[in-house]
């Protein structure tokens, strides 16, 4: 059984801008989630869905996938984490 790990980390965030490569203790917060899921011996893959170039970056630097690029019209506020 395949079992995958969806992160989605948009750039877009209204409280703190692009949040998810922000430092925490010396790393961006992106990377320690992508590190934690790592830890899950059945995850077989994770993927970052995201609409920013250095989020995708510093997500395949840890070792997740990002396939494409999510779309501006579904990163925003309210988008359902279903859609991406």
């Amino acid at each position: 059984m395949n079992i995958f790990a969806l992160i989605c980390a948009r750039g877009g965030s209204k409280g703190v801008h692009k949040k998810n490569i922000r430092l925490l203790a010396g790393k961006p917060l992106i990377v320690r989630t992508i590190n934690q899921l790592n830890e899950i011996k059945e995850i077989n893959r994770i993927i970052v869905s995201t609409d920013c170039k250095d989020i995708a970056n510093i997500a395949i630097e840890a070792g997740a996938d990002v396939p494409f690029m999510r779309p501006k019209n579904l990163a925003e506020d309210k988008t359902p984490e279903w859609l991406v």
